[in-house]
């Protein structure tokens, strides 16, 4: 049987298809379907999956937007107030995100379980990585802005904005569900008390 010793040391958040085996060990006892009737279900872990849900529901609002303005169901100044406003809202509040999650709660969570520990270093490299692909949306949000307000043509740049908010999509879903599945099982086996509120 595999160990977290014998698997990459980064386990790239673009290449992996889910969490190694050895850091679901959590995950076994307290698996997805379970979490929402556990007794520390309630308050921050709840709270916390529904940020999660926001960041998946802009992407995807988002998307649809694009692909509405593509195919001709959004007007361009409909579609680029709207891209400033949610693009803006999904980039600040989930930088917001990490970094409270960073800096305040993975070192707590990270001591709870040693057999689960370095899961929090790839939950923290996920993070800068994601960062470049924030990046890389925030350019092709911002080109396709300008050429709204020089009054040009934004169907192709609406085009590459739709591929890489999809890109970006995959793989903050795969981050995400990754998170999720190393943590929650963290917080419901030992508590949200050490947590800062």
């Amino acid at each position: 049987m595999a160990t977290f010793d014998t698997l990459p040391a980064d386990w790239p958040l673009e290449t992996r298809d889910g969490l190694p085996e050895p850091l679901r060990v959590l995950l076994a006892d307290y698996p997805r379907e379970g979490w929402a009737a556990h007794a520390n279900f309630q308050g921050m872990v709840q709270f916390w999956l529904e940020r999660h849900m926001m960041f998946r529901k802009l992407t995807e609002m988002l998307r649809e937007d694009a692909e509405a303005l593509i195919d001709g169901r959004m007007a361009p100044q409909a579609w680029g107030q709207r891209l400033g406003r949610f693009g803006g809202m999904f980039v600040n509040e989930l930088h917001g995100h990490h970094t409270i999650e960073d800096t305040h709660y993975f070192p707590v969570l990270q001591r709870q379980d040693s057999r689960v520990a370095r899961g929090f270093d790839i939950l923290d490299l996920d993070h800068h990585a994601i960062d470049g692909h924030l990046n890389a949306f925030v350019e092709d949000a911002n080109g396709a802005l300008k050429a709204l307000a020089a009054g040009k043509p934004v169907r192709d740049a609406a085009g590459a904005f739709h591929g890489r908010v999809g890109r970006l999509s995959g793989f903050l879903e795969r981050h995400l569900t990754d998170e999720e599945e190393l943590v929650v099982p963290v917080i419901l086996k030992y508590g949200a008390d050490a947590l800062p509120h």
